[in-house]
């Protein structure tokens, strides 16, 4: 009887037809979702006098590669890939590290002032990063015996234009330290305890119980951490002046000058831009999708 009602089910019209409308309605979706990015590889690889034609033809009918060469040889851009790489690498291994330090201590330490010591870290987590922009460059500036400067701070650059001005100020985000923690709520305390009794000490809990069971949130912290560092174009701008340290989102706008825009050359290297951040996702997926369905759970 059973079986019959399920199989009456999956054969009624009124459920077949609003499931083939909300399969259409999320195509569509991913549809417009997905156009700008295929314009953009699109128009990377036609020659110039078919990125102006009158019609748009989304596949090209004629394909040159001549765009990703000017894009490197017409600016230093793998100079560009190199420090955006290795600054957002830099940035995803101090947040994985400091972030599940943190996360443990709220969720598995007992002190006093904890919860309140969290709240604070929420609130440093609604705070606009705009807001800070002038207070942390006055820090980097006046940081002490770097770049030039006395024991008073005094003097000279600070840490401008030096990978530590990126690095330092999110080398442990409030967001990657409340994801950790929440995660590290869902695990069971009795693994923590029966390692305490064999003798494990708490860092030894930490690195070798807690951190290989965290494997879904570190990917999904990863992905966020790595985006926000790729993706910086703002702060990077700022305390970066030296054209040798520049990222890629800076070395794209290297591509509009004298108010004209090379516009093959610039959807080549958005395309080259895109890349890293991709094909983390889809190597990393997996494990995304479990990070956010655990946390927040407790």
């Amino acid at each position: 009887m059973a079986v019959m009602t399920r199989s009456r089910r999956k054969l009624n019209p009124f459920v077949i037809t609003r499931e083939m409308l909300y399969y259409l309605l999320l195509s569509a979706v991913a549809a417009l979702m997905i156009l700008p990015f295929v314009w953009t590889v699109s128009t990377s690889f036609k020659p110039n006098e078919l990125i102006f034609a009158p019609t748009i033809q989304i596949i090209p009918t004629q394909v040159t590669l001549q765009h990703y060469i000017a894009a490197f040889t017409t600016v230093p851009f793998a100079r560009y890939f190199f420090n955006s790489l290795f600054l957002a690498l830099a940035g995803v291994f101090s947040n994985l590290f400091f972030g599940s330090l943190a996360g443990y201590a709220y969720a598995r330490m007992h002190f006093r002032g904890r919860l309140t010591l969290f709240r604070l870290q929420l609130v440093a987590f609604m705070v606009p990063g705009v807001v800070t922009i002038i207070p942390t460059f006055i820090v980097l500036r006046s940081f002490p015996f770097a770049g030039g400067n006395d024991w008073r701070g005094l003097g000279g650059t600070g840490l401008l234009n030096n990978y530590l001005a990126i690095i330092l100020p999110g080398a442990a985000g409030a967001f990657a330290v409340f994801l950790m923690r929440q995660f590290f709520l869902t695990l069971p305390s009795e693994l923590g305890e029966a390692a305490r009794i064999d003798g494990c000490g708490e860092f030894g809990i930490f690195w070798r119980i807690y951190m290989p069971l965290c494997r879904p949130a570190l990917a999904t912290l990863a992905l966020f951490t790595f985006s926000a560092g790729w993706n910086s174009f703002l702060w990077p701008l700022i305390v970066l002046q030296d054209p040798e340290l520049s990222t890629v989102q800076m070395g794209l706008q290297s591509f509009t000058f004298n108010h004209q825009t090379e516009y093959g050359p610039l959807m080549a290297a958005s395309v080259v831009a895109t890349l890293p951040t991709l094909i983390l996702f889809i190597f990393a997926q997996r494990y995304f999708v479990q990070g956010i369905s655990f946390t927040g759970t407790k």
